[in-house]
């Protein structure tokens, strides 16, 4: 029986690896991954791992690479805005799979997913008539506020609209003396009905700082380039 599995178990290969290792961060999050638990979910010894990865940096790099593959490039068949809105969606779809890579899709070493997105998104700023120096101011703003809406987003746990409500309520209830908060006790009582939906909310943001770049845009580059 064991030499069946081993003559039928799949080779590892360094994309199986580290498509396993997402799998695993994806189930248990950094804090609990380890090699020798992804050796495990393999069914190899650790030292099996490091033919194809060097060590767990490099491994970290290639499983955020990963994470930058699943976001959708821009597109020349679209114009810059509707480009940029579909990149920002994509960003927080692939952010809500793999919540453990907020806050490392700007810091580790860059593979070649990670340098086609950049380089697209840079290219459609440009391209779309944006200076340098305001590309630069648009797709700083444009990052910050993805990546800020995603670990407030993971941080809240806000997975319905209800659930939102719940969280307020319980938040009132907390709060002792609800006379001294009056606008607080105004979530407590009004979002419940309402809702909070993390969706409407960073489209919501997204579109306003998207019209916001196509103002300056419009207005030309001396404004945003006398802040660089």
């Amino acid at each position: 029986m064991t030499k069946q599995k081993i003559a039928t178990r799949k080779p590892l290969s360094s994309a199986r690896v580290l498509q396993a290792a997402v799998a695993l961060a994806d189930e248990a999050g950094l804090e609990a991954f380890s090699m020798r638990g992804l050796a495990q979910e393999l069914g190899v010894v650790p030292m099996a791992l490091y033919k194809h990865v060097a060590n767990k940096e490099e491994l970290l790099d290639g499983m955020v690479d990963i994470v930058f593959s699943e976001i959708e490039l821009p597109s020349g068949d679209l114009d810059w805005r509707s480009t940029m809105r579909r990149r920002a969606i994509s960003t927080r779809e692939a952010l809500k799979r793999h919540r453990w890579a907020i806050g490392m899709m700007e810091s580790r070493h860059p593979g070649p997913a990670n340098l086609r997105n950049h380089d697209a998104v840079m290219g459609c700023l440009r391209k779309a008539g944006f200076s340098f120096k305001m590309a630069i101011h648009a797709y700083s703003v444009q990052d910050a506020y993805i990546y800020g809406f995603a670990l407030q987003e993971r941080d809240t746990g806000f997975e319905t609209p209800d659930s939102a409500g719940e969280a307020a309520r319980r938040r009132a209830q907390t709060i002792g003396a609800l006379e001294d908060y009056p606008y607080l006790v105004e979530i407590a009582t009004k979002l419940p009905g309402s809702g909070y939906d993390n969706a409407v909310e960073f489209a919501w943001g997204l579109d306003l700082i998207l019209d916001g770049l196509d103002r300056l845009r419009h207005a030309g580059s001396e404004r945003a380039d006398a802040h660089l």
